[in-house]
This record gives structure tokens, sequence and C-alpha cells, in this order.
């Protein structure tokens, strides 16, 4: 098994092992809930990762959160 980079949710940031090529993943949320992940891909050229995103969340609010962690990463480096 890949580990798979999560975004969104309370797997925010985790990297975790998940099967090849499965499309959905649910995760527990707490004691009795869980979570559903959505498998993505972000590209840039010839690059790609594959991500697995929280199903409330879009593609282009995964691409935004990415962004601005990134902006605020570089302003606040030592």
């Amino acid at each position: 098994m890949q580990n798979y980079l999560f975004i969104g949710g309370n797997q925010d940031g985790l990297s975790v092992p998940v099967q090849p090529d499965q499309d959905t993943v649910q995760l527990p949320a707490g004691v009795t809930g869980k979570e559903t992940y959505i498998r993505d891909t972000l590209a840039v050229g010839d690059a790609s990762i594959t991500i697995y995103r929280h199903e409330k969340l879009t593609s282009s609010q995964v691409l935004d959160g990415l962004v601005s962690h990134c902006k605020v990463w570089c302003l606040n480096r030592p």
C-alpha cells in the first residue's frame, strides 16, 4: 500500500496508506462517525500527485488552501 496525502476533515495533512486505485476512502471521525475522502490528482505540466480530499471540499477549495498555506509558511520562516 502507498501513502497518500489527505486534505480536509479530521485527517487533514496526514499521510495514510490506501489500497491502489481506490476512488473513495471512509475513515473514522470521532467515536461513531466516518468521513469520506475522494481520490483526486493535482498536476502541473508533466508532474502530478494523487491526494484524497474531503467530500465537502471542491478541487478549487483544496488548491486555494494549499496556496494560502504555502504563502503563510514562506512569510513565517525564520
